[in-house]
């Protein structure tokens, strides 16, 4: 078979209805050999002669969708000078759009020689490698359009699709823990039930298991080994079409005004450091790709804490991160992104660089810049906790929310004033550089870590069952299990626990800023303490849908306070609160500040924000005037509320304000009792001003102004 010329753009594989395009980037090739792939695992050579601007390419007429291919590139070997390239490995191609099959751990999969590291092993490694894939770009998107939700106004679902879907009972068994899955109707009924407006999916890029994982009998959950940056992960689909079932997937959800935000993993690859496997980059062009320590080459620059790092100085390795995040905007039709450990992608010499040029490319880019760009504000590197240090375009995670919530409702003192910035959108944060509120991703939990019943019920991990003897995963839990280490048969301890996950789920619902629940949090999902469940593909980390009729109440509970927030915008303002006094449209009305704070039984004062002992705070939000338009350029008025926080261990009277704030209040929240109205019921529990209000120990009540 012989190449026609072809075209060195676009990089991959290119069906145009006729034929395919190969074209991939290599510094370090000699030359380069294209390896198709028959049914029966027959293996045909092609050299890609032709070669521009270090892209070798050729078109071959006749090669249609279906195809499977990879590489073999040739050149030095000389890991010494960091240049590993090794013919006898078949290479993923960095730009494939799909992969085909699973990778089978064996020594052929290593470019090394075990017994002489240095030395080029010559074992054949095709037979144990996944191959990669030519696509048919084509597919009916109907009438799809994104949901486009402003950030103000959205809620974030954080799912994995394998570990949300695979026990829900009313998904076909064959369609559980796969896209197909989460687009099933009983799946995104559940979504819209709870108020959810995006579903962010841990990684979904073609992923595979670390060595050890696999021999210990374990395997990379959470899938955070990325390999192949354009290609859905394929164990992830029900049909042999993952490209296509996840853009149904996609046309489904945005169908139910629900986007999808994908959790990307640009700061390393699946190849690990120098003992790993050679799969993709490291045989292509490992000087360019990878982040090689400048005294050895031979060795990795790890700030991820796996091994390798991507080299986001080199303009290929960027073009790489770039087409990729513009190939599932444009083709698979994403609304956003959030980067793990991005800090990472800031290191373009040894400092986290604010203005790298990852940042600059992704502003400057007219398709990407206007998706929902969300930062993990850190890495495993020196000085690499960078929370509200990131460009203007950008939400982060706000690790600060969590730990600061956390530590309020299991009763750390001193709390109060740092609880009061995290509740009003982290202005300390955000305000200066002239972001909003909604840069501030807020969560109490997250994959990574406890979940909310967990961080009720356990005061310490329990990860034996990831076989490193308890030594892994954070004892920073900022938990408390209320009294018992685990399950308990107590009343006591489980009504409290019960109230505590109210407290948590209600808080971060009615803070400013973007709230993201973990998923099952909402359904009082354990894990049963284990606190790092990357490795647990069974019922550690899975959904339990049992749970759904157990705990209707908490679920009913969540999507209350949920659509609370999403039908008044005074909980998700788009502008930091000022403090300032506001007047209303009626003008016999004396004018109140558009946020107010109360200990239980008048105004804060200075005192009151440096007391170590305060656990009780109320919160005025005025409605009358949020200093915000809408899209006509209306004036955004809303009713008003008062929230009364209680992380005491006893039962506090609450005086509430006085006539200037409210003639009456209706209770619309609970969290003791476990109610939650969205709209004001029928005959609702009003109270008068100066009235006081009992909150129960360790509760939060919610109150909204009534005339």
């Amino acid at each position: 078979m012989r190449p026609w010329p072809g075209s060195p753009y676009p990089l991959g594989a290119s069906y145009d209805g006729a034929g395919t395009n190969f074209a991939l980037f290599s510094d370090a090739a000699d030359h380069v050999e294209l390896c198709l792939f028959d049914g029966d695992g027959n293996e045909t050579h092609i050299e890609l002669t032709e070669v521009d601007g270090l892209v070798h390419h050729g078109y071959l007429l006749g090669v249609m969708p279906g195809q499977r291919y990879g590489y073999r590139v040739h050149g030095r070997y000389d890991p010494g000078r960091g240049l590993r390239c090794n013919p006898a490995k078949l290479l993923i191609d960095p730009y494939a759009k799909m992969v085909d099959g699973t990778l089978d751990w064996h020594e052929s999969l290593f470019g090394y020689r075990f017994d002489a590291p240095d030395e080029r092993s010559e074992a054949d490694s095709a037979p144990h490698m996944p191959k990669s894939v030519v696509i048919n770009p084509f597919f009916n998107w109907a009438e799809d359009r994104s949901p486009r939700t402003p950030y103000n106004e959205s809620l974030i679902y954080e799912a994995h699709v394998r570990g949300l879907t695979i026990r829900h009972p009313d998904i076909p068994p064959e369609l559980r823990g796969t896209y197909a899955g989460l687009a099933h109707p009983a799946m995104i009924d559940h979504l819209s039930r709870i108020g959810a407006t995006a579903v962010e999916l841990m990684p979904v890029h073609q992923f595979v298991p670390e060595h050890h994982l696999v021999q210990h009998g374990l395997t990379n959950y959470w899938g955070y080994n990325t390999i192949a940056f354009l290609a859905p992960h394929n164990a992830y689909a029900a049909t042999p079409d993952p490209v296509g079932e996840f853009k149904a997937m996609v046309r489904s959800l945005h169908e139910a005004g629900i986007e999808v935000i994908l959790d990307v993993v640009y700061n390393h690859t699946a190849e690990g450091n120098h003992l790993g496997p050679t799969l993709s980059l490291r045989g292509i062009d490992n000087v360019s790709y990878y982040r090689l320590e400048e005294r050895d080459p031979r060795y990795y620059t790890d700030y991820t804490g796996t091994g390798n790092s991507l080299n986001v100085r080199h303009p290929h390795t960027l073009q790489l991160i770039m087409d990729s995040l513009r190939y599932w905007v444009t083709e698979m039709r994403v609304d956003g992104f959030r980067f793990d450990l991005a800090s990472t992608l800031a290191r373009e010499f040894y400092d986290v660089d604010r203005l790298a040029s990852f940042f600059d490319l992704v502003h400057q880019d007219p398709t990407v810049s206007q998706v929902k760009l969300i930062a993990e504000p850190w890495d495993v590197g020196p000085g690499g906790y960078q929370v509200g240090n990131f460009p203007v375009l950008w939400s982060e995670w706000n690790g600060k929310y969590r730990d600061t919530v956390r530590d309020f409702w299991r009763g750390k003192p001193g709390t109060l004033g740092e609880f009061a910035f995290r509740l009003t959108g982290s202005s300390d944060l955000y305000q200066a550089d002239g972001r909003k509120p909604y840069a501030s991703i807020n969560f109490v939990t997250a994959h990574d870590g406890f979940t909310v019943n967990d961080l009720v019920s356990y005061d310490d991990k329990h990860n034996e069952a990831n076989g490193e003897n308890n030594r892994d995963g954070t004892t920073d839990n900022r938990s408390w299990n209320c009294g018992a280490e685990g399950p308990t048969d107590d009343a006591g301890i489980n009504d409290l626990r019960a109230r505590q996950r109210r407290n948590l789920l209600a808080t971060l619902l009615l803070s400013q800023g973007v709230p993201m629940l973990l998923h099952g949090d909402e359904l009082g999902r354990t894990q049963h303490g284990n606190n790092n469940a990357y490795c647990q593909d069974n019922e550690i980390a899975w959904v339990d849908w049992d749970l759904a009729a157990k705990n209707e109440e908490l679920t009913d509970f969540v999507a209350g306070v949920a659509w609370l927030r999403r039908d008044h915008p005074v909980f998700r303002r788009r502008r930091f609160f000022v403090g300032r006094p506001i007047r209303s449209d009626d003008l016999s009305q004396p004018a109140v500040p558009d946020i107010a704070w109360f200990t239980p039984d008048r105004r804060m004062t200075d005192h009151d924000w440096n007391s170590g002992f305060g656990r009780c705070i109320t919160v005025f939000l005025n409605g009358q005037g949020t200093g915000e338009v809408d899209s006509r350029a209306e004036p955004i008025v809303d009713d008003s509320f008062l929230m009364c926080f209680n992380a005491h261990d006893g039962d506090l009277d609450v005086r509430l304000p006085g006539a200037e704030y409210g003639a009456g209040w209706a209770l619309m929240v609970d969290t003791a009792t476990g109610q939650a109205h969205s709209t004001v019921p029928a005959d609702p529990r009003c109270y008068g001003p100066g009235e006081a209000v009992r909150v129960t120990a360790r509760s939060l009540v919610v109150l909204q102004r009534v005339e």
